[in-house]
């Protein structure tokens, strides 16, 4: 299958060098992907040779190898965030919200400040955020959708009446919504976003992709499988990949 949401140098924790790639595809290859989607954080965006991964992928043949970044976006960095992006051709953008208003909620450090919010307040701002991420036109995917569950508060509203203009702007901009399997290993203990959501995003027809969030090789691929059977119970056709920011389409009925 596919994993379009790995970390090849994690938090700086390795180097982009060519036996580290190849350490992360030959765990893909094991893991029996048909394609992964390197996409470090934008702030080590300087410190990687981006071509040297597609040399390294070359290696390869049988495996789509597809080059992303992952940006923190805050409506204020919109045109930062286009230089940036213009500084190399990527295959895929993925738009993630980590801070609301300057509050980066989702670190340690912060979960007991967190909890001492109203949640649906809380998930009110971080949606608005995502709406405004989703209207950019910056990105292909928005990351881990509903990240803000990530330390377990949970809003009093329907989850969906929250999320609809979130929905509604990556359903009407053509955005692909990542199903993350990192949050089973937060204190939420759940993929991102959550069933409900899964089946809202099936019944819109929302396009989909998979990401392991992998920040170390042997996450590359880390419960993949479960998460295809489960957007396969939901309802979603087919799955995305990326080549050159278009589209490429897996079509769940021959899986």
């Amino acid at each position: 299958m596919l994993d379009m949401h790995i970390h090849l140098t994690g938090h700086e924790d390795r180097l982009a060098t060519a036996e580290n790639i190849r350490l992360f595809l030959d765990q893909a290859r094991k893991m029996g992907l048909k394609q992964i989607g390197f996409a470090d954080h934008d702030y080590y965006f300087q410190n990687i040779d981006l071509y040297l991964i597609r040399r390294v992928a070359e290696e390869y043949p049988e495996l789509k190898v597809s080059i992303g970044i992952e940006v923190d976006y805050r409506p204020e960095d919109e045109g930062k965030i286009k230089e940036l992006l213009n500084q190399f051709p990527f295959d895929f953008v993925i738009g993630s919200v980590h801070d609301i208003k300057g509050w980066i909620f989702d670190i340690p450090e912060e979960k007991e400040n967190y909890h001492r919010q109203d949640p649906d307040k809380m998930y009110q701002e971080y949606f608005a955020v995502v709406e405004l991420a989703a209207a950019s036109g910056l990105f292909t995917t928005i990351g881990h959708f509903d990240l803000i569950k990530l330390f377990g508060a949970r809003p009093r509203q329907d989850i969906l009446v929250l999320a609809e203009k979130a929905l509604d702007s990556i359903q009407k901009n053509g955005l692909v919504m990542e199903l993350n399997t990192a949050g089973r290993y937060k204190p939420v203990e759940e993929f991102y976003p959550e069933n409900k959501i899964i089946q809202e995003i099936g019944r819109r027809g929302i396009p989909m992709t998979l990401g392991s969030d992998a920040h170390a090789v042997e996450h590359v691929g880390r419960d993949i499988s479960e998460a295809l059977q489960l957007v396969k119970d939901f309802g979603v056709k087919e799955l995305v990949g990326f080549k050159q920011r278009q589209k490429e389409y897996y079509y769940l009925s021959a899986l």
